[in-house]
């Protein structure tokens, strides 16, 4: 039974499954019954063979939902950031259910038997990128502005975050994981978090297009036709991200990073460095850790890992620390909710994070067997 939500509209269009997230006020940040609703959707499709493929995209805040001019332009900001903070007051169990919900619809994306093609158009932010990185063709456009910015928020890049951003070329993964800056579509395509950039004009009529194939072998050609890998001009993303940074965030911990883009000649260096001050320094360690061990980790063991990070970021009994007084909470307090964007963080400076606050961050809460996630292969 699939459990629906007027936030998520789905049809099936020929034979094309279409999902369109109708939240646009909120940049279509995903709540529980969006997750609960997209994985329901996307596992009666799966075994639907009247269904070839899958295609996603955002409404935004332009016209009547549903009109032609409010679709596109904003893709997913991520999640309901806002649900986060009052759960996690509240104690709500609704919070440990959304990210083992959200973390098994991530897994089944990647693993999806026919092709998922996400429109990554506008706004791709994290939770907004678990819905799109394991799709079989992601299409960017100039409009993109790609982020996993949870180092602002004391949390970390989750939704398989260490899995894809580990797997960006050198020490990108690094650089974008720890910052949490904003890419736009050359990097996107040059690091491998996109496949091909379109025109945003026209993103309509690619969407007609697919509607009206009726089967898999006009889909191929027409994936073939349309979004045959295309040669990005690399000197763009790569003045982002010089030898400089390269060796930076190469090196063996934050405040060796630091250091080395303090002492670098390149203004992209000293950006970084100030903005990585601005982060939570407890995170900052924390974070470069999880982008590490994921390299070497399948997806299944990197979103468990994740599972069991953010557990320990809402809950850290280790440092009793929850609820108000969690890093999260209070990242969260500071962005969206008091909007005072000073958040007090504990530890306050990089310097003062020990291991010993770092590394049960990477001990299960769970006993052996029991991991919500333990299904995952």
């Amino acid at each position: 039974m699939i459990r629906h939500c007027p936030d998520v509209f789905t049809e099936i269009v020929g034979s094309i499954g279409c999902i369109t997230l109708n939240r646009p006020k909120a940049l279509n940040a995903l709540s529980l019954p969006m997750v609960q609703a997209l994985l329901d959707t996307l596992r009666a499709w799966k075994d639907d063979a009247a269904v070839i493929a899958v295609a996603i995209r955002g409404s935004n805040k332009n016209g009547q939902p549903g009109s032609p001019e409010a679709l596109f332009g904003a893709f997913c900001a991520g999640g309901d950031i806002r649900f986060f903070h009052q759960a996690a007051l509240e104690g709500n169990a609704d919070l440990d259910t959304f990210f083992t919900d959200e973390y098994t619809l991530n897994h089944l994306i990647y693993h999806y038997p026919k092709p998922y093609i996400a429109f990554m158009d506008g706004i791709v932010m994290g939770g907004g990128m678990g819905i799109s990185q394991g799709a079989s063709v992601r299409i960017v456009t100039e409009k993109t502005k790609m982020a996993m910015p949870e180092t602002g928020i004391g949390l970390f890049p989750d939704v398989g975050g260490g899995y894809f951003l580990s797997r960006c070329p050198g020490h990108v993964g690094e650089y974008l994981a720890l910052t949490g800056d904003v890419i736009g579509s050359k990097a996107a395509v040059a690091w491998g978090l996109a496949d091909v950039c379109v025109a945003a004009h026209t993103l309509p009529g690619l969407w007609a297009e697919l509607q009206s194939l009726l089967s898999r072998d006009q889909l191929d050609l027409w994936i073939a036709t349309k979004f045959v890998a295309t040669k990005v001009d690399s000197t763009r993303a790569s003045a982002q991200f010089d030898l400089e940074m390269e060796l930076a965030f190469a090196s063996e911990d934050i405040s060796a990073i630091l250091a080395a883009l303090d002492q670098a000649s390149s203004d992209a260096a000293h950006i970084a460095a100030k903005t990585l001050r601005h982060r939570s320094p407890l995170m900052l360690h924390v974070v470069l850790e999880q982008v590490r061990r994921a390299r070497s980790m399948t997806l299944a063991d990197d979103l468990r890992m994740e599972r069991d990070l953010v557990q320990h970021c809402f809950y850290t009994t280790h440092l009793d620390r929850s609820g108000a007084s969690s890093e999260t909470v209070e990242g969260i307090r500071a962005l969206a909710v008091d909007k005072d964007h000073q958040p007090r963080w504990n530890p306050a400076s990089i310097e003062q994070v020990t291991p010993a606050m770092v590394e049960p961050f990477f001990t299960s809460p769970w006993p052996e067997g029991a991991h919500p996630l333990k299904v995952l292969v």
